[in-house]
Formats: C-alpha cells, structure tokens, sequence
C-alpha cells in the first residue's frame, strides 16, 4: 500500500465520475440474453466490439475460443481495478486497496479447490484474477504447489498463514474444504475492518456498513455450506465478526432451517432492501441457486446504497461488485456454450437482477 498515495485529501468526486462511466459500459441483462444464444467464437467477436477490445486482440495470436475469453476478462478486470487505485487519493485509496485485497483471497481459494479436485495447474490459472496484493510471482508459485499442504506452507508468511494452519488440522479430519475457506473469509474481513482506524467520518461509517453486509452474506453462505457439507462442523465456530444481522449463536439456530433463516432476513434491516432476492432465495431448491440468490440480493443492495449516498464509498465498492458481477457472467455463458448446455441451463448459472 502506497503511502504516497494515502497522504492528503480523498478525491470523491474524481474517481466517482470516472466509476461511474465505468459501469455505464458493463454489459446489461439483454446482453447476457443475446450471449446465450451464441457460441464461442460469435462470443469473442461480440467482445472484440466492446470494451474488451484491446485484451481480446492482444491475446488473440496466443489464444481462441474459451480460453481467449477466460484470459481476456482476467485481464480486463485486474486492469479496471488497478485504474481504481491509480485514480484513488487519500484515505479512498486506502478503502480500495484493502477491499481489493479480496481478490487475493478468490486466488487462493481457486488454488485450493484446484488441488483437491486435481485439475492441471494451467487450467485452474484461468480462473485467477490478478487484482490483489500478491505479485505475478508469488501468484505462480502458488499455482505450481504440490498439495495444500504445500499451498498452506507458502502461505505461512502472510496474513493467512496462521488461520489457514489452524484450518488445515481440521480439514485433515474432514476432508471438506469449508474450514480452509472460511478460515480465509475469517482472515480477510475480520483483518479488513478491526485494522481501520481515524476519524470516525461519515465516510469510514459508509465503509463500515457496506462491508457489514457484505459479511453477512459472507455468513449466510457459509452456514448453508457448512449445513449441506455433512460434516461434524459447528456453524457459530465459523463465524464471522463484523456483520449486524446476527450474531454466532442465532446462526447455530438459523444454518439448518432455511424457511426460518429467509424470514428472519424478511424482518431485519435488509428486509425492504432485499425482497426480490429473498423471493429468489425462497425458490431455491440447491445451494448453488441459493448462492446466487445472495450474489443478486448483495449486489441490489449495494446498488441502493450507492444511490442514497452518491459521494462516498459506496458507488466504487459497488461497481467491483457489478464488474465481478459481468465477468462471472461472461464466462459461465461461455463455459456453458462450450459444454453443450442449453439456453435455459446457463440462463440458471447467471446472476441478473
């Protein structure tokens, strides 16, 4: 983190017009309809006629089809984040850069679950998103790991290290991945919000809250997982501090009962903020459609925040959000073009408000 960047005044109003030309230029529901009906190759060609352009050309005499698109919206998307902190002044870049540090967490976890499946390292690389702290290299090496034990050892000297040791004794019990993952989400958001410090502004409240919910998504998610894994886990001992929804011991009562976990979710403060992702949640038959749910119902949240407080944190965090949201999209269309889904099976993977 730059200390150059963090000292002086933050420039709200710059890097907040320039988001906001940002988002103007993501892909709306009909383009992800009109992606659908496509396949790989009318796909690349649609993004070479949009933002995309200079990555798909770039990596066009090293790349086709749905490798091309996988590596060109990588690189688009750690290059728009990277613009964030290249724009970012004063305490606004400090906010960014610890929020963009998530991506170092998604490297990660990718990893991991790359090596309990035993996928081929190049094909788990496509899935990293080079937008966090860790550098090209150490990226690399982490991807060229043994085993996760292996993958935990490298880990060692950084802010995961202790937490992914702890949850690696577990995992060794178990064999399920939540605790590696959780112990990540832990690190992260915990670190992330008992290392803020200053002024208790109206902005740093702003930032507060919006990761508040975040972490309680954050929380649902792994409730659900930890319920559906089977295993002889404790919901409230993955717990994470920082969210206002509720607290470890409601979610020991509410993990198992979904009818009962939406219903609480109805009545608390996100209620009126979240009803089109609670009547999502409410249909959902599996935890994958249950996870998007929340993907969708984070996102409208964070879009209605952005619009009550229009100069602050908010419309930037928000726009990471909706640009995951686009390349999250983009390949699960065109993964599920190449496999021969149908219109209607990808239309299910997608995440649309």
């Amino acid at each position: 983190m730059s200390t150059e960047r963090t000292a002086g005044g933050s420039n709200y109003e710059y890097v907040i017009a320039r988001v906001r030309s940002r988002r103007a230029a993501l892909f709306d529901d009909d383009d992800y309809r009109k992606l659908i009906r496509m396949g790989p190759g009318e796909i690349a060609r649609f993004m070479e006629e949009s933002e995309y352009e200079s990555e798909m050309n770039a990596l066009g005499a090293r790349h086709s089809g749905v490798d091309l698109i996988e590596y060109a919206l990588n690189r688009n998307v750690a290059k728009h984040f990277d613009d964030l902190l290249q724009w970012a002044n004063g305490q606004l870049y400090d906010y960014v850069a610890r929020y963009l540090r998530k991506f170092d967490v998604w490297n990660v976890k990718t990893i991991i679950r790359g090596l309990y499946a035993g996928t081929n390292p190049s094909d788990v690389e496509t899935d990293l998103i080079r937008a966090g702290e860790f550098d090209d290299a150490f990226l690399d090496q982490l991807l060229n790991a043994g085993s996760i034990e292996e993958l935990v050892e490298l880990l060692e000297p950084t802010r995961f290290g202790d937490p992914l040791a702890e949850a690696y004794a577990v995992y060794e019990d178990e064999g399920v991945l939540v605790p590696l993952e959780n112990a990540l989400d832990r690190a992260f958001y915990e670190d992330l919000l008992t290392g803020l410090s200053g002024e208790q502004s109206r902005a740093m409240e702003l930032y507060v809250e919006f990761l508040s919910a975040e972490v309680d998504f954050r929380n649902l998610r792994n409730a659900f997982r930890l319920a559906r894994s089977g295993a002889d886990l404790e919901p409230s001992e993955y717990y994470i501090e920082g969210g206002k929804l509720f607290d470890a011991d409601e979610i020991r009562q509410l993990a198992r009962n979904r009818d009962q976990l939406v219903e609480f979710v109805r009545s608390s403060k996100y209620g009126d903020d979240l009803e089109a992702g609670l009547d999502t949640l409410e249909a959902a038959d599996s935890l994958i459609e249950f996870e998007r749910a929340l993907d969708a119902a984070l996102l409208e949240y964070s879009g209605r925040l952005s619009n009550r407080y229009p100069l602050s944190i908010c419309p930037v965090l928000a726009y990471v959000l909706a640009k995951e949201r686009e390349v999250d999209n983009i390949r699960a269309i065109a993964r599920g073009r190449e496999g021969g889904l149908s219109t209607d099976e990808i239309e299910n993977e997608l995440v649309i408000l």
